[in-house]
């Protein structure tokens, strides 16, 4: 059974005023989860590329460090904005209630 979560709707406006936004419905029925403890990042004028994947190295004196790629997120400049601003404040937030990370 699929999770759906919804985004509250914003009370309505006075007449006059733009209409109300419409209501978000979140449909992860075909969801899957990865796991990534490495990330990269690159960009043309018209996208964003994120990609994800796995250190496989298990000593840090290799002189070649495998990384399995897993995943590709391709945004648009737009998309990726919004994804900076959602990461700063989730950040914000975390380290304000467990500490600061190291840069």
């Amino acid at each position: 059974m699929a999770n759906e979560r919804s985004a509250e709707t914003p009370s309505p406006r006075p007449a006059g005023q733009a209409q109300a936004q419409p209501q978000i419905k979140w449909d992860d029925s075909n969801m899957t989860s990865s796991y990534a403890n490495v990330c990269n990042v690159a960009s043309t004028r018209e996208e964003v590329v994120l990609l994800f994947g796995i250190n496989q190295a298990w000593h840090s004196a290799q002189k070649e460090i495998p990384v399995q790629l897993t995943d590709r997120i391709i945004l648009s400049p737009m998309a990726a904005k919004r994804l900076s601003a959602l990461l700063a404040n989730i950040l914000r937030e975390y380290e304000a209630r467990f500490g600061a990370l190291p840069g």
